[in-house]
């Protein structure tokens, strides 16, 4: 877990990936909510936001088992379900204060691992609405590190390969969440066989 950076600069991508979301909420018509959301096939724009909104709700209410599986972010999408774009951000805006009180106390490297599923999903709603990512950010740089710490902790080697590639943080974390195909990561100049290796059995594994 050498690679996470430090607990302030985490805490910050966070504020800024939510910032980020919240102003996205406020840009796109209500009808963007039915979109369906390619690299979250089986959600819309609505429900991916749902989940987003979810987390920190989650967090400060304590609602820990089975934190990360698809029943506690299927939770958080039924909880949400029939609330308008507006509605959601609203949601988000009230977790704001209390949230942003105990993100200091999240411990590492599970406070990195909040941004790398915030930064994701802002990624998936941007590519949803076919809106502009950028290719580095503090967001992304902090879920490449943990996302390397994982792949490390299945393979030294790869992990070590992977730190050493040359393509944009925003290329390596898409790869290193399961929203490239493995031919995808080949075609980038990545091991695709051997990371869709590293992260089968996960929730981030590759589409066929």
């Amino acid at each position: 877990m050498s690679r996470l950076l430090p607990d302030d600069q985490v805490s910050e991508a966070y504020r800024l990936t939510r910032q980020s979301v919240l102003e996205l909420l406020t840009q796109i018509p209500e009808s963007s909510a039915t979109v369906r959301v390619p690299a979250c096939p089986d959600w819309t724009v609505q429900q991916t936001v749902s989940h987003f909104v979810g987390v920190p709700e989650d967090l400060l209410a304590g609602r820990m088992e089975g934190v990360a599986s698809d029943a506690w972010t299927n939770a958080q999408v039924r909880r949400h379900e029939g609330e308008s774009l507006a509605e959601l951000a609203t949601a988000l805006e009230t977790t704001i204060i209390p949230f942003d009180a105990i993100l200091p106390a999240i411990p590492r490297p599970s406070n990195s691992q909040l941004v790398m599923d915030a930064v994701t999903h802002e990624i998936d709603l941007r590519e949803a609405l076919d809106l502009s990512c950028v290719d580095s950010s503090p967001s992304l740089t902090i879920a490449r590190a943990w996302l390397l710490g994982m792949i490390e902790r299945h393979d030294s080697l790869l992990g070590d390969q992977l730190e050493a590639v040359t393509c944009s943080d925003f290329i390596l974390v898409r790869a290193l969440t399961g929203r490239f195909s493995i031919s995808a990561m080949d075609a980038h100049g990545l091991p695709g066989a051997q990371i869709a290796a590293a992260l089968a059995g996960t929730p981030l594994k590759p589409p066929a």
